[in-house]
């Protein structure tokens, strides 16, 4: 009675049902594990120097250089539903113009079957920590944090924060020496 179009369609039907309901499943065993892990910062040298800034008006802008230390063992995050991690290493601090500023300074992505141990030392900012203005001189309470994206096989994108922060005070002074 039925067409071999019509009987196709129903078992296609069915397929995508069943892999619907079988993708759901795999969302929901892993939609509620905590995927924080201690990190550890160190820095170990802050550079701030006074320079010209292009984006707008002829006004200058202080830029910070940053060389730390971050280890981290991210092994307990990753499971069968984990794909990769985007990690990021992000400043917040405040100024007279801004309640709250946030730069992303270094950044990295740990696919599944790498090596999930992170001891990095002595790195350096990947990006510029540019403030709009003269906010990071004398600023006492710059916070670095590792947070991080967790790219699952199956459900919702969620962004972690580390347990671990450090609070860094910028210098008074500008340097003046040409290099880093």
């Amino acid at each position: 009675m039925n067409t071999v179009l019509s009987r196709a369609n129903s078992l296609f039907a069915f397929s995508l049902s069943v892999m619907a309901a079988l993708t759901f499943g795999c969302f929901v065993t892993t939609a509620f594990k905590d995927r924080g892990v201690p990190v550890d910062i160190h820095v170990s040298k802050v550079m701030l120097k006074n320079v010209d800034d292009f984006t707008g008006p002829r006004e200058r802008s202080d830029l910070g250089f940053l060389t730390f230390d971050l280890s981290a063992d991210l092994q307990p995050i990753f499971d069968w539903n984990v794909k990769q991690l985007f990690l990021y290493l992000s400043a917040e601090y405040t100024t007279k113009s801004n309640s709250l500023n946030q730069v992303v300074l270094w950044d990295k992505i740990v696919l599944r079957g790498e090596n999930t141990k992170l001891n990095l030392r002595d790195m350096k900012s990947k990006y510029f920590f540019f403030d709009d203005g003269n906010g990071l001189r004398s600023n006492k309470n710059i916070t670095l944090s590792l947070s991080w994206n967790v790219v699952p096989n199956a459900g919702v994108l969620p962004l972690v924060g580390g347990s671990g922060q450090v609070s860094l005070p910028f210098p008074d002074a500008y340097e003046t020496t040409k290099s880093y």
